[in-house]
This record gives structure tokens, sequence and C-alpha cells, in this order.
């Protein structure tokens, strides 16, 4: 028996036979002179991207024999791809490689995908929770190469079509678009030494619901075709050979595993309702569109919070109007009846700062202290043609379906009134243009995420249509902590006398103006946070999409005279750690 430890990717524990892909590894490519001339070179890259589209083109076209979850995952990748390939950076940078230093168009791609995957890459100083999704961004422009330089130099690609069903897949890599060629009524799990947790090959495993680990070390050395595998997606643990006792235990593993799927199944159809009758409304926080599968798999009844920085952290220029409405368009639809809330840009504190500089909308004077100053709300009505662009794609996208639009880390009554005068100038624009818009335009809501905003709460109520506590900046701005190095300490913590005072302070006025009010930061994830929340009059909660099913398993077992007391108990405490450990014990 042999056991290798890589990175749970997405959840389930699998016994089945390993069955090996390997890939034919591209030529070497060096940067030489063309013996062909440019306009022959350029043909050559020209067709092959002609080719590569036409190839993205079926592979969208099997994407209907998937699973719902996971055709919106792949769908929107190939989206990504073809943009990549459409006049992009990319391809007019090797068409000036051609023209200017005459090299072939396989040196052309290489040179210049290597330079954009290295910008796009993580950077040093970056913050750590920018570098994931830089790292996504690098993955994009070498997967888009791989695929320009296999149509160049005639090599294959990779089939899964011969795999046998209900095996293992094990893979060296496994890249994004081989997920889309991935059946998961016939693969039973997916093993590769590459890859992490937030990539976009782990993403879409996550959507298609297959169990799978990446990053195993020494996979292939140690895998033999046809050997007994366990796969356990949610420890990363991967087991050879198993003997008659590990078999034992993954077989009681994977019953387990069904009743509990079972349950939260069930849990899916049920309402959100304490028992004492009163309904509690249960939103998903959105980083990226892919994410939705995860949203409808875990019934939310709405996205409380659609960050957009997704859009703009592209290597090429700002998104346009166009652009953003097509994306915006798409996933409003996809929500169907469900309210959409759409967070405009919040650039500025940790969020963009490397983007910010090379688009020049950010001095070194201001990064000093970057989570005080020009961010947010305060960035755009500087630059006021990046709000307008977006403004008007929402604007838009509001005939799709139900939206709402919040504004970030606002400090002042003047913003959202500059806001606004902004806003109605977009519609008025909008509909000289002949652009058809409801009568009634989306609500403009306050994020309330600094002590100014949650002190200054009833007259941001008059001018804002509804709320949102943004409970991750407005702990570390009152407590003065910073949350990306203190997070896991005592000192940031969302359960402290003061913090509570002022979430109260907001609630209130929100109620006494019967304006909506939503918790969207980390404590609406919180079972027994929520509790309390509800005890001082919230009802209306946005968390990560899995960690729904906690939350809704919690409410339902509440009566709201249990979560009063609790909030009543909670405000006559005046030690941190005190209230933290009496919230923790409730109903315990």
């Amino acid at each position: 028996m042999k056991i290798l430890q890589g990175v749970g990717i997405s959840q389930g524990v699998v016994i089945a036979r390993a069955s090996l892909a390997y890939e034919r590894p591209l030529p070497v490519i060096e940067a030489v002179p063309s013996l062909l001339g440019a306009e022959a070179e350029r043909a050559r890259l020209d067709q092959a991207i002609a080719l590569t589209l036409k190839q993205l083109r079926k592979l969208r076209g099997k994407l209907d024999t998937l699973p719902d979850e996971g055709r919106i995952e792949i769908d929107a990748l190939l989206s990504v791809y073809e943009r990549m390939l459409n006049h992009s950076r990319l391809v007019r940078a090797a068409h000036r490689r051609l023209a200017e230093d005459g090299l072939t168009a396989e040196a052309a791609v290489q040179l210049e995908s290597d330079a954009l995957a290295t910008q796009a890459g993580p950077q040093p100083g970056m913050p750590e929770e920018e570098i994931e999704g830089a790292k996504r961004r690098e993955g994009e422009f070498r997967e888009v190469a791989r695929r320009l330089l296999r149509n160049l130099t005639g090599v294959s690609f990779r089939a899964f079509s011969d795999i046998p069903g209900g095996s293992v897949l094990v893979a060296e890599q496994i890249r994004p678009a081989d997920a889309a060629v991935i059946d998961p009524n016939r693969i039973a799990a997916v093993l590769s030494e590459g890859g992490g947790v937030t990539d976009h090959t782990a993403i879409m495993l996550r959507a298609l619901n297959v169990p799978a680990v990446l990053a195993v070390p020494t996979l292939i050395d140690h895998m033999q075709e046809g050997c007994l595998v366990i796969v356990d997606g949610t420890t990363g643990r991967v087991v050879l050979h198993p003997d008659s006792a590990t078999l034992a235990e993954a077989r009681s593993a994977m019953a387990e595993e069904a009743r509990e799927r079972k349950g939260i199944g069930r849990l899916r159809r049920l309402p959100s309702r304490l028992v004492s009758g009163e309904d509690i409304e249960l939103l998903a926080n959105v980083e990226l569109p892919n994410e939705l599968p995860l949203l409808h798999r875990n019934g939310a009844a709405g996205i409380g919070l659609l960050r957009t920085e997704f859009l703009f952290d592209e290597s090429e220029a700002l998104p346009d109007e166009d652009g953003q409405y097509a994306v915006y368009a798409r996933l409003v639809a996809d929500m169907q009846e469900m309210t959409t809330t759409i967070r405009v840009l919040d650039w500025g504190g940790e969020k963009g700062l490397a983007r910010l500089r090379q688009l020049g909308i950010t001095d070194e004077q201001e990064e000093e202290n970057p989570a005080l100053g020009v961010r947010g709300l305060r960035l755009l009505l500087r630059h006021p043609e990046i709000l307008e662009a977006q403004l008007c794609a929402i604007l838009r996208a509001s005939l799709e379906g139900k939206l709402r639009i919040l504004l970030p880390m606002v400090s002042s009554v003047n913003e959202v009134l500059a806001t606004r005068q902004i806003y109605e100038r977009c519609a008025k624009r909008l509909r000289r243009r002949g652009v058809k818009l409801p009568a009634d335009l989306p609500p403009l809501g306050v994020m309330i995420e600094t002590p100014a905003a949650a002190l200054t709460a009833g007259a941001l109520v008059r001018q804002a249509e509804f709320l949102a506590l943004g409970t991750n900046d407005l702990t570390m701005y009152t407590l003065a902590v910073d949350r990306s190095s203190a997070m896991g300490s005592d000192l940031y913590t969302g359960l402290h006398p003061g913090l509570l005072k002022l979430l109260r302070l907001s609630v209130d006025e929100a109620l006494r103006a019967h304006r909506p009010i939503c918790v969207c930061g980390e404590m609406a994830s919180d079972p027994r946070a929520v509790a309390l929340l509800i005890g001082m009059g919230l009802r209306s909660f946005s968390m990560s999409a899995a960690l729904l099913p906690p939350v809704k398993r919690m409410i339902r077992s509440l009566s709201l005279d249990a979560c009063d007391e609790l909030y009543r108990r909670a405000m006559l405490e005046e030690d941190p750690l005190a209230l933290s450990a009496m919230v923790r014990h409730f109903a315990v």
C-alpha cells in the first residue's frame, strides 16, 4: 500500500481502477528566423488561430451533454479563450514579431505568450489575496498559447474517449480545456501532479462534481495502469493498492457521503425559515461567474454581492461598456427571477494595486497606506469615465432580470449624491441612444464599511434604496487591525462590542426608514453570529455559496425568541473575549 498526499479539490471518496492519460510533448521552439518569410508566417498563424477558434466552438458544442453546473463553468472560460484569439494583445504582438523580427509563427507565439503570462502572473509585493487570481490569468495565456502551438506544429491533442468507464483519470497535468471533455458520468475521479485549489481546472472539476485531487507529487512515478486507487477529494489523500482495512474505511466514508448528499439535497428544497415561522433570506457572494453552479446547487435565493473586479484584471485595456454588458446580461439572465446585486468596481486598499499602477491611476504616496485615502467609490468619482461605462453596462443588463447596484466604501452622503447624478445622466444618455430601459431604474445601494458610514446611516438611507453591511472592512477600520495579517488572531473579530453597536446603528436606521439591509461580510457565514444578527433585526445574509448549507441548517433549528435572547445578552457584554465565547457556545 502506498499513500500520496495532494490538494483536495472536489469532495468525494472513490474506489476505482486507475487509467493513465499521456500527452505528446511539444517540440522545443527556438527563436530562429523564418525560412518562409513574414507573409507566409502570418498566414500560418492566422490559420492556426482560425483552427483553434473552430476547436473551441466544437468544445462548446459538447457542453450540452454536461450537467448545467459544468456547462456554465466551462462556457465562461471558453469565452475568455475566444476573446484572447480575436485581435487581442497576444495576437497583435505576435503579428508584430513576425513583421519586425522575421521569426517563425511558433517562436512569435511562444515569446509573446511567455511575456504576457509573466506580466499577468504574480508580481513581487503583490497582496496574497491577489496571487491566485494572477495565477489564473497567467494560466489563461499559457493555455491559449499551448493550443496555438499544437495547431502550428501538428502535435495532436490528448483525448479521453478511450478511458474505461468508471476509471480514475490520472494525468501529469489536467488543463481547463481538458475538463471540457471529461464526462462526469464516465470518469469516477481525477488525479493530477499539477494544478492547485483555485485555478480554472479546479473550479471546473468542482462544478462538474467530479471528485478530484491535484498537485500530487510523484504521482506518475508511483501509478500503474489498472491499479486499485482510493481517492479522497476532501482530504487530498490518495491510496494505491489499499489493504482490506483501508478499503473498508473508504467504503464506510462513501456511504456516509451518500447520506450527507441526500441531506443537502433535501435542505436545498426546504425554506430558510426559523422554527417560529420567520423567513430568512440567504444569498451568495460571487467572485467569478463560474461560481454560479455552486450557488444554484446550494439553493441561494439570489446574489447578494457580485464582485466585478474580475472584469478589470485583464492585461488588456479597461473593459468597455459593450464587453461588460455581455457579461452582466448573461449572468443576470442565468439568475432568472432571482435578484443580482452588482457592486461597482472596488479598487484600492489591498485590491488591484498592481493594476492601478499599470493604468497610471495611483501614486506612490497613496500606496504608503492603501487601506486609507482614495479607494472604492472615491476612486471611481475621481475617474468618472470608469464608473459611467460600468453603470451604462449594468443599466442595459437590467432588462434581463432583477438587479440592484451597490456602491463600495462610502463615507459620506455627498459621495452618494454625486454618484446618483452620474447614474441618472447615464440613464438619460442611453435613452437618447434608443436603448430601452425599465421605467424604474435598478435600486442604488450603499455598503456600510466604515465607522463614518455606520454613524451616518440615517442620512445615507435617505439617499439610497438599500444598505449592505460589509463587516470585513468595517471590522478592520473599527478595530484598527489589518485583516489581511491578523485574520486568525483575537484582535480581528466581528464579535466585538464596539462593532456590534455600529451594526445596530445601521440596522435601526434601515428598519426605521423601511429600507432593505443585508450582511455580506464574513459574519454572514458564521451560523452562530447569524443567530445574534437575527436577534438584532436582520433578515438577509449573503455569503460564499459553499457555506450556505450549514447556515441554513442552523437557521432551521432556531426560534426568534432564542435569537433575541442571544442578542440581548451580547449587547450587555463589554469584554470581547467573553462575548466571543458566549456566541460560540450558543446552541451547542
